[in-house]
C-alpha cells in the first residue's frame, strides 16, 4: 500500500530519520459527541459505528499513526464521565476480591494464590512455549496488515501490546493495591520469583514478536505500558525494583532490542528515578509525560540511549493540567516548549494521555490547530 504524506512522515519519524514536519500521534478523545462532530457525523452515529466514526475522526484531525487501536474505548464514557454501569474491579473500588475461589483479603492470601495458581501456570506456559512457531509469527504480521488495510493509506499502523512487548508486571490489578503492596514489602523473595517466572515466559514471547517485526518489515517501534508511579514517585521503592524487577525486565526485553526494535515507555506519574534505569535496560524513548508531577522534559530530551543516540520522544499537551484548566495561550506556549526542547529527530506530538469528557473545548481546538501547524510547517515557533 502506498502511504500518504502524513503516514510516510510517521514512518520516517519512527525510523529516527529527519522529516519536514512533526508528526501527530492519535488524539484519543473520550467525549462521544466531540468525536462525532470532528468526524463530521450525525449525533448518535458513534455508538452505531464506533470503528468507522473513530477512524474518520482520526483522519480529520490529521493523525499520522496509531499504535493502540481502541475505537470502542470511549463508549465507556458518557459526556460527563464514566457511565454509572461500569463495574468495580480490584483497583476501582471492589468490596471483595476473589480469585480461583480464594478470597484475597491479606498479603498472605496474595502469596498463597501466587504459589498455588500463578506460579505453576507460568512454569507450564514457559516450558511449553515454542519460539520456533512460525504460525505465531505470521499471525502477528497478519493482524498488523489487516489493521493497516482498515486504516487505509492515511494513517500508519504501529505494533502495540502484549503480542509485541511482554514484560513482568506488578500484580496490583489482580489483587488490589493494599494487599499486593503489603505482600511486595513483606515477601520480596516471592515477588522476585514472580518476576523471574514472568520473564521466563516473556522472553520467549518476545522472540516471536521480534521475528514478526523483522519478517513483516513492521515499523520498528513498540510502546510498553504499565503504570508504576503516582505523582510522588514509583509505587514501589526504587531500590527494591533494582533488586527484584529491573534484571528480569531487561532479560525479557532483550530479544526485541537485539532485533533493532526501539522500545519506548509510557509515563504516568513521576517516573524520573526509573528513566535512566529503563535506558540502561535498552529502552530508547518515552511517551506521555506528566510535567506537573515532576517529569523533567528538558532533562529527558537531553539524554541518550545506550548507543549514544537521541531518545525518541512522543510528547503531548498535558491532559491533566493544560488542556482542562489552562488557557488558549497556555496550549500555544506548551506546544512551542515541547517542540523547542524536543530531540532533533524522533519527536512526535499529541496529548499526554486520553482526553476526558468536559475538557475545555477552545483548548482542544487550539491543540488541533497547533498539531496541524507543526505537522505542515515544521519546527518554526507557532504564534497561534
Amino acid at each position: 500500500m502506498e502511504l500518504s504524506e502524513n503516514a510516510r512522515m510517521a514512518l520516517d519519524t519512527l525510523r529516527m530519520e529527519p522529516t519536514h514536519g512533526v508528526c501527530s500521534w492519535m488524539a484519543h478523545f473520550m467525549e462521544n459527541s466531540l468525536i462525532e462532530e470532528l468526524a463530521g457525523c450525525e449525533p448518535g452515529s458513534y455508538r452505531k459505528d464506533p470503528v468507522g466514526v473513530y477512524l474518520r475522526f482520526q483522519k480529520n484531525v490529521g493523525t499520522c499513526f496509531i499504535d493502540q487501536f481502541i475505537p470502542e474505548n470511549p463508549l465507556s464514557m458518557a459526556d460527563w464521565g464514566y457511565d454509572s454501569g461500569t463495574g468495580r474491579g480490584a483497583t476501582t473500588g471492589a468490596h471483595r476480591i476473589e480469585l480461583d475461589g480464594m478470597l484475597i483479603d491479606s498479603p498472605e492470601a496474595v502469596v498463597a494464590h501466587m504459589e498455588r495458581f500463578v506460579f505453576p501456570a507460568l512454569e507450564h506456559a514457559a516450558a511449553s512455549y515454542d519460539t520456533e512457531n512460525e504460525a505465531a509469527v505470521e499471525e502477528l504480521i497478519r493482524g498488523e496488515e489487516e489493521t493497516q488495510k482498515l486504516f487505509g493509506p492515511d494513517i500508519l499502523k504501529v505494533p502495540y501490546g502484549r503480542g509485541f512487548s511482554n514484560f513482568p508486571v506488578l500484580r496490583y490489578g489482580s489483587y488490589g493495591y493494599a494487599n499486593y503492596f503489603m505482600a511486595y514489602a513483606l515477601y520480596p523473595e516471592v515477588m522476585e520469583r514472580d518476576f523471574s517466572l514472568q520473564a521466563d515466559l516473556n522472553e520467549r514471547q518476545n522472540v516471536i514478536g521480534a521475528k514478526a517485526f523483522v519478517k513483516g518489515n513492521l515499523p520498528p517501534v513498540v510502546r510498553s505500558d504499565h503504570d508504576m508511579a503516582d505523582s510522588r514517585g514509583t509505587l514501589a521503592d526504587i531500590k527494591s525494583l533494582d533488586r527484584l524487577w529491573f534484571p528480569h525486565f531487561a532479560r525479557a526485553m532483550k530479544p526485541l532490542i537485539d532485533a533493532g526494535v526501539r522500545v519506548i515507555w509510557h509515563c504516568d506519574g513521576n517516573l524520573m528515578e526509573m528513566v535512566p534505569r529503563l535506558i540502561e535496560c535498552g529502552l530508547s524513548g518515552f511517551q506521555g509525560f506528566q510535567y506537573e508531577d515532576g517529569m523533567d522534559y528538558e532533562r529527558i530530551c537531553a539524554m541518550k540511549d545506550c548507543n549514544g543516540d537521541p531518545l525518541m520522544i512522543w510528547a503531548g499537551a498535558s491532559v491533566t493540567r493544560t488542556l482542562p484548566r489552562g488557557t488558549k495561550d497556555d496550549v500555544i506556549r506548551e506546544l512551542n516548549f515541547l517542540v523547542e526542547n524536543g530531540p532533533g529527530v524522533g519527536l512526535v506530538l499529541g496529548c499526554s494521555s486520553s482526553v476526558t469528557p468536559g475538557t475545555n473545548r477552545e483548548n482542544l481546538m487550539t491543540l488541533l490547530e497547533g498539531l496541524k501547524y507543526f505537522r505542515t510547517k515544521g519546527r518554526k515557533r507557532w504564534k497561534g
